[in-house]
């Protein structure tokens, strides 16, 4: 499926109601089943420290060791959240794999009657996009539960300063590497590489065309991560950005001198890939899987400006309530 001919979102795109201390966060595993009891206990102990009820689902486990329950309990329990008009956000409790596998089972006219914050990041780049193209709701790329205690200072307070409506942009021009400058804007897109990378020609593949695309990844040698990215060139996705925000990409030893030399490579390849694009490229944008993460609002649009190396999301680009 070619992109240009995809069918626009529902209009106007919608932002989620603002949360309060006191609301109640829904938490989800659409994908893969909790490795570290340990750190899902802290997340929503940290959850609780901030003021939230917190609510889960129990669903049956799954036969496969990648999937935290069958398909149908996984999409029961979402919907079930969903329609709790206690929880007000949705919150994963981590990726892996298995939100594929539901895309086409969830109810998207729902969703966007009811809207609701949906936040987490990695396998759920397939879920943001889904609701955006199919819903046109505004969703969070940022922490998930098992990764709240590890996530620093300054992006649990940007997490949850969006959740409950401060629409801030994102300015750390000590962190930021401007690879190619330039101002642009668009609406923010993507999220992990290899998820959007197997959405495309689907019906949830999120729109290229003009917009600003955040890409990340974990764990995967260079020579996929080249096999990644010149797929999505030679499919025409590339070219078509307004913008490309080069997240976390961490060498699968672990090594820190290995990530740094890895991060260099992508951008190096970004850059071969297009030499006579002029749109800016920023590197080690402080959002994925690394030390860093922090929260983007997908689906609004932005400015992507190289001068003051802000990223600054426009507001009257959404509905926001009451709708």
């Amino acid at each position: 499926m070619d992109d240009t001919r995809a069918l626009a979102p529902p209009a106007p795109i919608l932002l989620p109601p603002r949360l309060r201390p006191g609301d109640t966060i829904g938490i989800i595993l659409p994908a893969g089943p909790v490795r570290d009891r340990y750190r899902a206990e802290q997340g929503m102990r940290i959850l609780r420290d901030m003021g939230f009820a917190i609510r889960l689902i129990a669903t049956d486990p799954a036969d496969s060791e990648y999937l935290a329950a069958p398909d149908s309990e996984r999409i029961r329990a979402l919907h079930a959240l969903w329609a709790d008009e206690e929880v007000r956000a949705l919150l994963a409790m981590r990726g892996g794999y298995g939100c594929l596998r539901i895309a086409d089972r969830l109810d998207m006219d729902f969703f966007r009657r009811h809207p609701k914050w949906l936040v987490g990041f990695s396998d759920l780049t397939v879920l943001h996009a889904a609701l955006y193209c199919k819903a046109g709701l505004v969703t969070l790329h940022g922490p998930m539960v098992t990764t709240l205690v590890r996530s620093e200072t300054e992006d649990l307070r940007r997490l949850f300063s969006l959740l409950a409506g401060d629409l801030a942009g994102l300015h750390e021009p000590g962190t930021i590497e401007i690879l190619r400058p330039g101002v642009c804007r668009g609406r923010l897109m993507g999220g992990n590489l290899s998820c959007l990378t197997g959405l495309l020609g689907t019906p949830w593949e999120p729109p290229w065309q003009d917009a600003i695309v955040l890409l990340e990844d974990t764990g995967e040698p260079m020579y996929r991560l080249d096999r990644m990215l010149t797929h999505l060139a030679a499919a025409g996705r590339l070219q078509r950005v307004a913008g490309l925000l080069l997240g976390s990409f961490d060498h699968p030893s672990g090594d820190p001198l290995e990530t740094i030399r890895l991060q260099e490579q992508v951008w190096k390849r970004v850059l071969e890939l297009t030499p006579e694009a002029s749109f800016p490229v920023w590197g080690n944008v402080p959002c994925g899987h690394g030390r860093r993460n922090s929260a983007l609002p997908l689906g609004m649009e932005a400015e992507m400006n190289s001068l003051t190396g802000a990223l600054t999301p426009d507001p009257g680009s959404v509905l926001r309530e009451p709708w």
